[in-house]
């Protein structure tokens, strides 16, 4: 299924809409219907007091990520909000940068599960995770 023109604008300027996003420099990769592709440049100021990035970080990345992808296939009145987030972290980060593939997984009504894997700039697994959403009422 492709995407609509409004979803499409809506995932290209979504990450204007969200100044912690910004602040961390997560950067939109790639998308495509009920997927999506970020990147998280790993910087000093990331990092926790053991010289790895802090795992914060990474949980933002990965809840950016899943809220695109999902973006992809919502109707424009649709709004959705994280109701669950569950990480592995299976590996450090400590520099290069950290990329996430977000998934959905299954578009209900009311209720959006989305999976997560973030990987290192060689290619390894560093984290997975699965998260839900529910869409809110209209305001």
């Amino acid at each position: 299924m492709m995407l609509t023109s409004d979803q499409e604008a809506r995932v290209l300027q979504s990450l204007d809409k969200v100044p912690f996003a910004k602040l961390l420099g997560i950067q939109l990769e790639s998308y495509d219907t009920g997927v999506a592709t970020l990147v998280l440049p790993l910087r000093e100021e990331l990092k926790q007091n053991n010289g790895v990035v802090h795992g914060g970080a990474i949980a933002s990345l990965i809840d950016t990520s899943t809220a695109i992808a999902i973006l992809s296939v919502l109707q424009p009145h649709e709004r959705v909000t994280t109701i669950d987030l569950t990480i592995n972290y299976l590996r450090p980060l400590i520099s290069g940068h950290a990329r996430a593939f977000a998934k959905v997984l299954r578009a209900g009504r009311r209720v959006i599960s989305v999976s997560a894997e973030v990987l290192n700039d060689d290619g390894s697994l560093a984290a997975t995770a699965l998260s839900t959403y529910i869409k809110l009422e209209p305001t």
